[in-house]
């Protein structure tokens, strides 16, 4: 076959998007897409329509059409094949067949068409092949990224300890007299609980915690050279010049993903757990987040485990207290906590407390007061497996067995949703399920419910069959959960006053949620 164009046009033939894929002028292009309306015959639906020279090959899309033009020597049986995954492509970039969704998602689009088509001639891929394509996931850019964070974290590791050692020969100075220049510097916890800034206390309005120094008489500095090193400058940079544009009235993309209706789902069944969560004057908040992609054949591919533990006070009396942590862990997470809590303290006896314990914690304030990461390539580290396997039935479709099975017995998954991508226009026909499903044909998607997996509960499947498909069509499935139960073994075990040690009552959350679970 030899295909001309690929283009996205509504009912009353205005384009919306077109792509060309063989050498031909823009005028003769242009009066290909004009002809297409004019050659339809009212109230008749066709798979295509031929000229003397062209034949079009159409789909209606709700108030669209995906259009090819081909030669009329091309097998119309391939034209037919390939416009059915033309027409896979579109929902899987647009939420919704609008002619502004599909304007927003152009580039993206285009860059599917040319996966599917070169040179006027269709390439064996599939959908889930021209889904990664198009996002360019590369395994060498990861490990790029890592290496160039942990060189990142050395280096303001090695700048803050110049930093104190500076400060040391500047104290030392001030007591002989010496007049060297030193300004005041804080660490203030910021709202995500791990910010830190230096400078005079006027530019500062986070609640801080404050290290107080004699003013002493400023002298003269050297000029920074501006070709010095800075750490995140570039980023800066960039944000900076977006801004620009956007103030001078340019249209600026996000490419930043949106959530997807899974995620507005997860946030709430967060709100409802923390809805019956009765709080105290000093109330703890620990949270695990999930990112997790296995392969459909099996093997995990990526395990990413980060969490945070804050801490808020509402009553002032109550601001001096440290913080008794039980750490059972087995698996080796990372634990960092705030560079004004007592590292020796937290590490010794699993305290958490200030390094100057007259000073109080922040009130009325979600305060980060440890964080942890876990990443591992170990399939026991997977808490939940979802195995989906379609298998062609010889009618020109597929029948499909998917179920799951809780490996992290400790864990209680709530408001569990596997959400399978399914063919277009292509209606399943389930003949066995756990929980419940719901049908979006709008999104080509089926939705598996189940309320609660635990440990009596571990396991569930679900069979169904569709027709006009391969196996490529159901993936990759995506999943997601919240648990009141951490991910990691680490609780609160009492709350103690710094000043006489007795313990005060405190109330306390724990909340596992998913940003990302795939089977790809």
């Amino acid at each position: 076959m030899v295909l001309i164009a690929a283009a996205v046009c509504t009912k009353n033939g205005k384009v919306i998007i077109s792509r060309q894929f063989v050498e031909m002028t823009k005028a003769r292009i242009e009066g290909l897409l004009a002809a297409f309306p004019k050659l339809m015959t009212a109230g008749k639906q066709h798979t295509y329509v031929e000229t003397d020279s062209v034949r079009y090959v159409y789909q209606p899309l709700e108030k669209l059409y995906m259009l090819l033009i081909t030669t009329k020597a091309s097998n119309i049986l391939e034209d037919l094949e390939t416009l059915r995954l033309f027409s896979k492509v579109i929902p899987e970039y647009c939420h919704s067949l609008e002619e502004k969704e599909i304007l927003d998602n152009a580039f993206n689009l285009i860059f599917a068409f040319d996966e599917i088509v070169a040179l006027g001639y269709r390439e064996s891929v599939n959908l889930a092949q021209i889904k990664t394509f198009v996002e360019m996931d590369s395994h060498e850019e990861k490990v790029y990224q890592a290496v160039r964070q942990t060189q990142e974290r050395e280096a303001r590791q090695k700048m803050r300890e110049k930093a104190k050692e500076l400060q040391r020969q500047r104290m030392e100075s001030a007591k002989r007299g010496t007049s060297v220049g030193m300004g005041r510097s804080s660490g203030g916890f910021s709202s995500d609980g791990f910010g830190s800034s230096g400078g005079s206390m006027s530019g500062i309005n986070a609640p801080s915690i404050e290290i107080d120094n004699k003013p002493i008489l400023p002298k003269p500095q050297k000029p920074i050279s501006r070709n010095a090193l800075k750490l995140g400058g570039k980023s800066k940079d960039v944000d900076s010049f977006v801004d620009q544009l956007k103030s001078e009235g340019e249209k600026i993309v996000n490419l930043t993903p949106t959530p997807a209706s899974s995620n507005q789902a997860v946030a709430n069944a967060k709100a409802k757990i923390i809805s019956d969560i009765h709080t105290e004057s000093i109330h703890l908040k620990l949270e695990d987040k999930l990112v997790v992609r296995i392969g459909r054949d099996g093997g995990l591919q990526q395990f990413e485990l980060s969490g945070l533990l804050t801490l808020r006070i509402t009553d002032e009396n109550l601001g001096r207290i440290k913080v008794q942590l039980q750490n059972d862990d087995t698996h080796g997470i990372q634990l960092q906590t705030h560079p004004n809590v007592d590292k020796e303290l937290f590490k010794t006896r699993s305290i958490i407390g200030l390094k100057n314990p007259t000073k109080p914690f922040p009130l009325n304030t979600d305060v980060g007061v440890l964080k942890w990461r876990f990443v591992s390539l170990d399939d026991s580290a997977i808490p939940l497996t979802i195995n989906c396997w379609p298998s062609e039935n010889g009618e020109g479709g597929c029948d499909v067995s998917i179920e799951y099975e809780l490996e992290a017995l400790h864990l209680e998954l709530q408001d569990v949703t596997i959400v399978i991508p399914l063919p277009v226009n292509v209606q399943p026909n389930v003949v066995e399920y756990d929980g419940t499903y719901n049908y979006d044909s709008r999104k080509h998607i089926l939705q598996w419910n189940i309320p609660v997996i635990d440990g009596p509960n571990r396991m569930g499947s679900m069979e169904f069959s569709c027709s006009s498909s391969i196996p490529g069509d159901f993936f990759p499935v995506q999943a997601t959960f919240v648990s009141k139960n951490p991910y990691v073994a680490l609780k609160a075990k009492d709350v103690t006053l710094v000043d006489d040690e007795s313990s005060v009552k405190f109330s306390a959350e724990t909340l596992l949620f998913v940003d990302k679970y795939e089977i790809v």
